[in-house]
């Protein structure tokens, strides 16, 4: 969404079905996706469009985080084995030499990452997230928010909210990201576009330079 506010149209894959996804979707795993892309292949998305790489401008992707986040330290340590997605697909992208983002947790082993957080928009949300570009993005200096609200409380107005797991004040979540109308789950998995929106107007320039 903060994307399309920046001005692209935006397509997405994942392999999960999304239906509160508002653009044209297509079901499949990212990584099959850009070899289809790097073989010359379209991609069929969900309003019958056929894209090939040539019709690319960018490309964002948010790999899995289980290796890296604390809320899977404790499967981790179980002996839950997690794979690497970020460095092929971070190949993939050298291979291509496209314009792209990738975000993840802020303990993940991304490049030279810009951290973006709930307070850097004035947004009392707790969602740290880590992008790494191979554009130029003035780095922000991060708004420090207090701590975030203990899991199982009723939000008030003031209180800094971290949604995840089954947090409490599910609408309110999705009021003060700007993604009403998603679920629990969803709202879980989701940074607020206000971070996508600050970065793409910036790639936008990257774009247009190209």
């Amino acid at each position: 969404m903060g994307y399309h506010r920046a001005g692209f149209e935006v397509v997405g894959v994942d392999n999960k079905p999304q239906p509160h996804y508002p653009f044209p979707f297509l079901q499949m795993e990212a990584l099959e996706a850009m070899d289809r892309l790097i073989r010359g292949e379209g991609l069929t998305f969900s309003n019958g469009e056929t894209l090939y790489l040539k019709d690319f401008d960018a490309i964002h992707a948010s790999p899995p985080c289980q290796l890296w986040s604390k809320s899977a330290k404790q499967w981790r340590i179980k002996g839950k084995v997690y794979p690497d997605y970020i460095t092929p697909i971070r190949w993939r992208f050298f291979e291509i030499h496209c314009l792209y983002v990738i975000e993840n947790v802020i303990e993940a082993p991304l490049i030279q990452p810009m951290i973006l957080n709930g307070g850097d928009f004035g947004i009392n949300i707790h969602r740290p997230r880590a992008f790494e570009t191979n554009f130029h993005i003035p780095f922000r200096l991060n708004c420090q928010l207090k701590k975030p609200l203990k899991m199982g409380r009723t939000p008030t107005s003031d209180d800094v909210i971290q949604p995840v797991g089954h947090f409490a004040g599910v609408a309110e979540v999705g009021k003060r990201m700007g993604l009403i109308g998603l679920n629990q789950s969803e709202l879980a998995q989701a940074i607020p576009p206000a971070y996508t929106e600050y970065i793409g107007k910036y790639l936008m320039k990257a774009v247009n330079k190209t």
